[in-house]
């Protein structure tokens, strides 16, 4: 060894700043090398002159240079080994920092692969049936694999699971334990390492890597590095299923909670929460409408400030439900602000939370102030109109009671001769003779939805197309109403004796009339005033016992349904001054060609 090696030799130091260990390592085996190769020149060069180097030195030299070898060997181990547990480390942290299930998956196999030097790895998880699912597969470029390259040893995965150890093989062609199994021989595996993930006790999938080319391409060491990272993977896997499954919780009570502000707010119903002190809480559409503010107006102010002056009974009830956590209803009148008074039908219940703890109080409102005074206007119309008519009645139609001028037909009819008749019945006898003949002619205007205006003595009107019974066949409808009006008298008069044979005389017409409510505060009747009354009342005074007569109007309405004669003047009325008057002889009776009618 020169001057210059042992000066090299001697500067040869660790220094901080200097180069890796590994890398000054790798110069002092150069060195030694060198120094060995030294010692054989000169130990040649001494032969010749007869002398030798001491075999020791020799010796000494060559040790030297085997345990910096080794060292080297060593340090470039603890290297791979040190940037492993770091990646591991990294790739834990990074594991446990998400929350996603699919990001954890990716993060497991990528690092498997790069720990390892597989050439394609697979997590495998158990479904909800305990059958296993491959959830992702990547190859050594991070790429995903499709299910054609999902080929793997089913042999080796359902051992893991079966017995919850992992398998390393270098070379499972030749491994003695899988020389049976046909898809190992099939697939041509060559290095396998599975290991299981556990969740708990339970093993909930297996993390598989291979190489179909190399063997011996994993170690022990491969397979304890594996282990430890499978058991970081499914803790953090666990943690994202938790959190998928709070999230999909989370998600559903959002989803519930929407549904029922959607509710909330569709309630017909209006729907009041108050605290213990009587301040509201909430309030939905329906109550704002009712009361007459917004939401945004009234939450968090105080009940009494909204409502003015409700009764002892409304305060009664409210704190009784405080007190007792009972249901109570009440009826009663509310003054509102915006509103004025206001017909309310209230229940109150208790608020409380899931643990039973009183929050205050919740009232459903429903407001019957025009549902009160709609059955105040229909109490009016039942009068007028049968059952029948009375539920077909919308709130609109109401209107009419106010006074409408429209397009009406009216009937007439009075029973002929009934004053001389009178006079020979005892009134009690004689009430019933003229109810018999007034029903037979009111059930007649009902039969055809006619409304039964007035009974005058021994007459009755009836009125078709009024606000009540809006009809476009109304003339058509009065006149069926007058036939079976006859034929009721008709049948009548089979179950009376011939002196109580009476008939009616009746009188329709079409034309204009004013319609509505007429009377006193004290009492008000439905009534028609018009130009239709006037006519068909004339029409009725100059009938014929049992005679139907129709003025021009209503003739020209009805003329194709029925059959009917024109009326020459009678006495007293002057042929310049008769207007058209026709008689009603029956209803015709279609050809086949025509629709079929029926005949009552």
């Amino acid at each position: 060894m020169n001057n210059d090696d042992l000066n090299q030799t001697d500067s040869f130091r660790l220094d901080d700043g200097g180069q890796s260990a590994q890398e000054e390592l790798r110069q002092l085996v150069h060195l030694a090398d060198q120094s060995i190769a030294m010692l054989r020149t000169q130990q040649d060069l001494l032969r010749q002159q007869g002398m030798n180097v001491p075999s020791s030195v020799m010796s000494a030299a060559n040790a030297v240079a085997m345990t910096l070898t080794g060292l080297t060997t060593a340090i470039s181990g603890s290297q791979i080994e040190l940037r492993q547990l770091r990646a591991l480390a990294e790739t834990t942290a990074l594991m446990t920092s998400t929350l996603d299930v699919n990001d954890v998956l990716n993060n497991v196999i990528d690092t498997v692969i790069s720990l390892t030097g597989a050439e394609r790895g697979f997590v495998m998880l158990k479904d909800e049936t305990g059958k296993l699912d491959v959830r992702v597969a990547r190859d050594f470029d991070r790429a995903t694999l499709d299910s054609s390259e999902f080929s793997v040893s089913s042999t080796i995965i359902n051992q893991v699971v079966e017995t919850g150890e992992a398998v390393l093989t270098d070379n499972a062609g030749d491994d003695p334990r899988f020389h049976q199994q046909h898809s190992i021989m099939r697939g041509a595996f060559r290095s396998i390492l599975a290991v299981p993930l556990y969740a708990g006790s339970e093993v909930i999938g297996v993390v598989y890597c291979d190489n179909r080319i190399l063997a011996g391409v994993f170690n022990q060491y491969e397979l304890n590095l594996l282990r430890a990272f499978a058991d970081q993977a499914a803790v953090a896997l666990q943690n994202a299923r938790l959190f998928d499954a709070v999230r999909a919780q989370l998600g559903e009570i959002a989803r519930i909670r929407d549904l029922m502000a959607n509710v909330f707010a569709s309630i017909i119903s209006g729907v009041i929460t108050l605290d213990l002190q009587a301040n509201i809480l909430s309030l939905n559409a329906a109550a704002e409408q009712m009361i007459g503010v917004t939401a945004a107006q009234v939450t968090g102010v105080s009940l009494w400030q909204v409502l003015n002056t409700p009764d002892a009974a409304f305060r009664e009830k409210l704190a009784h439900v405080q007190s007792a956590r009972t249901v109570e209803r009440l009826d009663t009148q509310i003054d509102i602000v915006s509103l004025g008074q206001r017909d309310w039908k209230i229940t109150m219940s208790p608020l409380q939370n899931t643990d039973g703890t009183l929050q205050g109080v919740a009232m459903v409102l429903d407001d019957l102030t025009e549902l009160k005074r709609r059955e105040e206007q229909l109490t009016t119309v039942r009068r007028y109109l049968p059952l029948a008519l009375v539920d077909n009645i919308r709130s609109v139609d109401l209107a009419g009671f106010g006074g409408q001028e429209r397009e009406i037909t009216a009937f007439f009819a009075d029973v002929r001769g009934f004053t001389e008749f009178g006079e020979r019945l005892e009134p009690e006898l004689l009430m019933q003779i003229i109810n018999r003949y007034l029903g037979a002619a009111s059930d007649a205007i009902n039969r055809y939805q006619g409304v039964v205006d007035k009974y005058i003595g021994d007459a009755v009107t009836g009125l078709f197309n009024t606000p009540l019974n809006p009809q476009l066949d109304h003339a058509r409808r009065a006149v069926r109403a007058a036939l079976r009006t006859i034929r009721a008298v008709s049948a009548l008069h089979e179950h009376l004796d011939a002196p109580f044979h009476l008939q009616f005389g009746i009188g329709i017409h079409t034309g204009n009339a004013i319609l509505g409510n007429v009377g006193s505060a004290e009492r008000r009747e439905f009534a028609a005033i018009g130009d239709a009354i006037d006519t068909s009342k004339w029409l009725q005074e100059i009938a014929q016992p049992g005679e139907i007569l129709l003025s021009e109007a209503t003739y020209t309405l009805v003329e194709d349904d029925f059959i009917c004669e024109s009326v020459p003047p009678r006495a007293g009325a002057a042929p310049d001054e008769w207007p058209a008057v026709y008689r009603v002889t029956r209803r015709k009776r279609h050809t086949s060609s025509m629709p079929a009618v029926h005949v009552d």
